[in-house]
């Protein structure tokens, strides 16, 4: 269905192959994007992931209770049509990584944002033949060519769906290295996210929290765990 504010008319959904996607269906009719294209999902476990939220609409549908949907839709519509300007946003990251910019001061920050940061930083390195370089204070530094190209196209190698999930990853974190390191299953998503959030956790630490802003943090934290799950369902084969 197109129309995101209609009701449930439907009684069965079911997944089937099309070429070599996969399509949901609606009792006969295809699940569409807004857009009106259609729905093509890259895999069978996204394609049950999709399914299955169409399946639990009751009464009128609601976007923010299909994550799966909406990212799959933004795929399609968005990332898909536009693919090389998302990528050089994405890869842009890279010149401005939330781990290389550290604060001046007190020390007791300085040491401990190069605890957290650096083993992520030589993740990098190692990962992308280059290691970024950090610094104290918000001036730009100019990181090495090889590890920015190394990034960019890894970034640019991604299929759509692969590419709308790591935009989320790097934009709510940050940094082009933790949203990379969020699509290999050797690291833990919960873990870096709290890397993400280093600072404002240690800021909390010393002056309290503030509600507003935890919620809003907690509202983020949701939406970087979906795209870690979209990013899955780009590559699980499903049954």
């Amino acid at each position: 269905m197109t129309a995101w504010k209609a009701k449930r008319f439907w009684k069965t959904v079911t997944v089937v192959p099309e070429g070599g996607s996969f399509a949901v269906r609606l009792d006969a009719r295809p699940v569409k994007t807004p857009a009106k294209r259609p729905l093509l999902l890259p895999t069978r476990a996204m394609a049950d992931a999709v399914a299955a939220e169409w399946a639990a609409v009751e009464g009128g549908i609601d976007p923010l209770r299909m994550p799966v949907t909406r990212a799959a839709n933004a795929a399609v519509d968005k990332v898909a049509t536009q693919f090389d300007e998302v990528a050089a946003m994405i890869a842009a990251y890279g010149g401005s990584d939330l781990l290389c910019y550290r604060a001046e001061g007190p020390e007791e920050l300085v040491r401990a944002q190069a605890k957290a940061w650096d083993p992520m930083l030589d993740w990098g390195g190692q990962a992308f033949g280059a290691r970024l370089v950090a610094t104290r204070g918000i001036e730009p530094v100019e990181q090495p060519a090889a590890a920015f190209a190394a990034m960019s196209a890894e970034v640019f190698a991604c299929s759509p769906f692969e590419l709308t999930a790591l935009h989320d990853l790097v934009a709510l974190t940050g940094s082009l290295v933790l949203g990379l390191a969020a699509t290999r299953d050797e690291f833990d998503a919960e873990a870096l996210w709290r890397l993400s959030r280093f600072d404002e956790d240690w800021q909390a630490s010393q002056w309290g929290h503030d509600e507003e802003a935890a919620e809003a943090a907690e509202r983020k934290r949701a939406d970087f765990h979906a795209a870690r799950h979209f990013w899955s369902l780009c590559r699980s084969r499903g049954e």
